[in-house]
């Protein structure tokens, strides 16, 4: 998945009211991007950061950038847009790059199931209908350790319910956790931070919902599905 427009780089001054984030460009002008991520962000959104921005200019949208990478500089980068993971497995899915998830007719997007729930994508075509939810995977506080969620999450623990009950009803239910970090090799549940939904994951596993851990390759000019990892420590 390419970004829609070449990124620009920039400092990060604060991220705030969660959407928020204050940045300095490499011109010296200070803006205020958009930052499309509900979660905590632990270790992404510290003053001085090197990020990357995308700059629009939709006459619909107020603020003229979206926050999209956090720049490691050191060779890694780490996507914190929420929504990215969602249009980097579609294209995967419909090129049937996906192990495991690449013999299926349609994919759609978006579908109502559940209690006013909407599953990320359903898989149809290839055997049994599938239910497919993704999460973005941002956390890491041990290196190489991708963790899951950064902060509680009742909505996650809502979609795994709904994962189980259509297992329950005989459809095939997949969790693809797409790590947005390029420095990971490893991902688990960060229990700690949230049990409830480390219990809600434990009780969907149990009636057969099946896990998929998955990288990506990340650039300025976008983000891709890549390899699966381990999933450890459950």
């Amino acid at each position: 998945m390419r970004f829609q427009t070449d990124l620009i780089p920039a400092r990060l001054i604060r991220r705030y009211k969660r959407f928020l984030a204050d940045a300095r460009l490499e011109d010296g002008r200070e803006i205020t991007a958009h930052c499309a991520n509900p979660g905590s962000m632990m270790g992404l959104a510290d003053e001085g950061m090197k990020i990357w921005l995308e700059p629009n200019d939709d006459p619909k949208k107020r603020l003229k950038y979206g926050w999209r990478l956090v720049d490691h500089e050191n060779g890694h980068f780490t996507g914190v847009d929420t929504s990215v993971p969602n249009r980097a497995l579609k294209a995967a899915l419909e090129a049937r790059e996906v192990a495991g998830l690449g013999d299926y007719e349609t994919v759609q997007p978006e579908v109502k199931y559940g209690e006013n729930s909407r599953i990320d994508f359903l898989l149809q075509g290839g055997g049994p209908d599938t239910y497919v939810e993704v999460k973005s995977v941002t956390l890491s506080r041990e290196a190489g350790l991708a963790e899951f969620p950064d902060s509680v999450t009742k909505r996650g623990a809502k979609h795994l319910a709904e994962l189980a009950n259509m297992r329950a009803q005989g459809h095939r239910a997949v969790m693809v956790y797409l790590v947005q970090r390029t420095d990971c090799t490893q991902m688990t549940l960060a229990g700690d931070i949230d049990p409830t939904y480390a219990q809600a994951f434990a009780d969907a596993k149990a009636v057969g919902v099946e896990a998929m851990c998955l990288d990506t390759k990340i650039t300025p000019e976008g983000v891709w599905v890549g390899e699966p990892l381990e999933f450890t420590r459950n």
